[in-house]
This record gives C-alpha cells, sequence and structure tokens, in this order.
C-alpha cells in the first residue's frame, strides 16, 4: 500500500492536471461510485480516469464477468501498471474527451454506466465542457453517469462550475454523504437521464 501511495503521488507531481489526486480512492469511495452498475445483464461500463484501478477493481467485481468494461486512461505509466492488473478489462490510453470516437472503434453505439475518476476541479471551464459533452453523447437515455469531488474541494470556483454544468447535463443529479474513509474525504454525484447532447 505505501509503494503504491508513493508511486501515485509521484504521477501526481509530474501532472497534477492530469493524475489530479495525490492518493489513490478507498475501497469506500469505489464502491460509492460503482454502485450505479446493474445486478444483471451484460451492460457497458465505462471508466474515465482508470488511474492506478481502486475504481477498477470494485467495477469487475460488480460486472462477475459480464458485460464489458471499457478504462481510458491518459497517463501512460498509470496505464501500464492498471494493464498488468486487470488484463481482463478493455484498456485504452487516450484522451476522455474522445470517448465517441473510442467507443465507435470498437463497435460500442452506447454506455450503460459511465463511472468517472476524472479531476473536475482542476480542469478549465473549456475541458469541463469537452468531457461532459463527450459523455452526453455516448450514453444512453436511462444512463447513470457517476464521479467524485473531495469535500475541501467543494467551495472552489472550478468545484462550482462544475456541478452547474453537471445540473445542466442531467435531469437528476444526486450527492452522496461524505465519505469520510477516504484520504481525503470526498463525496459522489449519482447523475442519471441526460439530457441532449449540443449537436455540431
Amino acid at each position: 500500500m505505501a509503494l503504491e501511495a508513493a508511486f501515485f503521488l509521484g504521477q501526481f507531481l509530474r501532472s497534477p492536471t492530469t493524475t489530479g489526486a495525490i492518493m489513490p480512492s478507498s475501497r469506500y469511495l469505489a464502491a460509492a461510485v460503482a454502485a450505479p452498475i446493474p445486478e444483471r445483464g451484460d451492460p457497458v461500463v465505462v471508466e474515465l480516469g482508470a488511474g492506478t484501478g481502486p475504481f477498477t477493481a470494485e467495477i469487475q467485481r460488480r460486472l462477475a464477468g459480464r458485460g464489458r468494461h471499457i478504462a481510458i486512461e491518459i497517463n501512460p505509466r498509470l496505464a501500464d501498471r492498471l494493464a498488468r492488473r486487470h488484463p481482463e478489462v478493455e484498456l485504452v490510453v487516450d484522451d476522455a474527451a474522445r470517448l465517441p470516437r473510442l467507443l465507435a472503434e470498437r463497435g460500442i453505439p452506447a454506455a450503460d454506466v459511465i463511472v468517472s475518476g476524472l479531476p473536475w476541479a482542476a480542469f478549465s471551464a473549456t475541458v469541463q465542457s469537452r468531457l461532459l459533452d463527450a459523455v452526453l453523447r455516448v450514453m444512453r437515455p436511462d444512463g447513470a453517469f457517476t464521479t467524485f469531488s473531495y469535500a475541501h474541494a467543494r467551495p472552489l470556483t472550478t468545484a462550482i462550475r462544475f456541478r452547474r454544468r453537471l445540473h445542466a447535463a442531467f435531469e437528476e443529479v444526486v450527492p452522496s454523504r461524505t465519505i469520510w474513509r477516504n484520504l481525503p474525504p470526498a463525496f459522489v454525484y449519482h447523475a442519471r437521464r441526460p439530457r441532449p447532447a449540443p449537436t455540431g
């Protein structure tokens, strides 16, 4: 665990705007983020910003061999580590903003659940918009989108802007209670019923 934390911290120091955290997420946060994955059927689950895999492991546990799990990670070093730990996952080393094309290339018309580990509060307004638009373009009408935010970041201007964008993008956005058993404490946004993505 200490080696994992040191590796993650090193990646944060190398690229804080893409890694976005100094520690891997806890299993408690992972469980809350992956909660919308259905217990039956063969859902398509897309994971954005998979990092070293705490969400990946929980998604795999919930799928139990069902459906498809596509994990997107922009950091090649994190992706390499993830691939060795979870060879069963369809790993894509690329920018999550290219999500519609990445899924189309794999013959996937839409996602049932999108789980995001992206550092939204670290992104500019332009990047937030590009990423959310990409999410909306690939979600089924009855799909679910989950992401998280650190509790201490709630009052940041970038975090407030992201919340507004999230509410504009989905008809239903429900925040969880604070998950104290995470470092730092965090909470999860559960979003459903995506509004139509902008055209053009």
